[in-house]
């Protein structure tokens, strides 16, 4: 039989490792939350579409395409394309996002971008595009778990890294902003 004081010592060691596990979910929670400005967030939950441009081999920008899109609880973003395209070949090797909220002109931020395998984020997609869209509702272009299993799209999801400046404009062909403003400035 074991002594009474370790009996009581275990449910405060569990309560203990609950307790610094929701810790950790929550500081990466506002790490996450952060990261996406209250411009970004409000912008995002009033727009339908976002203009996404990718960063070519060269470092210029591509050209920002229109695109459907849904957020997570944490105002991470996620789209849905063909794995083909052009955006989803340069995030799969590794480059940010540049987006721009609303319009080609709107709040405009980049982000850390790729291609998830996530299965809850795909769901969410699944789900959200026909709620969002009713063009996806009736059917027309609505992504589907049957796509997704047979490769014909990719769910990308993009975290916001930082904002960009008011009025920060898609030049496709000139150098793209760097993702981290401290990469920038330690190249000098």
């Amino acid at each position: 039989m074991k002594p009474p004081v370790r009996a009581s010592a275990r449910p405060f060691a569990c309560l203990l490792g609950i307790a610094v596990g929701l810790l950790a979910i929550a500081s990466s929670a506002s790490r996450s939350n952060a990261a996406a400005s209250s411009r970004d967030v409000q912008a995002l939950a009033k727009s339908s579409l976002i203009y996404i441009a990718t960063v070519r081999k060269d470092g210029s920008q591509s050209k920002a395409a229109p695109v459907w899109f849904v957020t997570t609880s944490d105002n991470q973003v996620l789209l849905e394309t063909s794995p083909k395209s052009w955006k989803a070949r340069r995030i799969k090797r590794g480059s940010p996002a540049i987006i721009w909220v609303g319009s080609s002109n709107g709040p405009a931020f980049i982000g850390k971008a790729e291609i998830t395998q996530n299965h809850d984020l795909q769901e969410l997609v699944l789900r959200e595009y026909p709620k969002k869209y009713l063009l996806a509702r009736v059917g027309f272009a609505r992504p589907t778990r049957a796509k997704l299993d047979s490769g014909q799209i990719v769910v990308i999801r993009v975290e916001p890294i930082r904002d960009l400046p008011e009025g920060f404009q898609s030049q496709p062909g000139t150098p793209a902003p760097p993702l981290d403003l401290k990469a920038k400035t330690s190249a000098r």
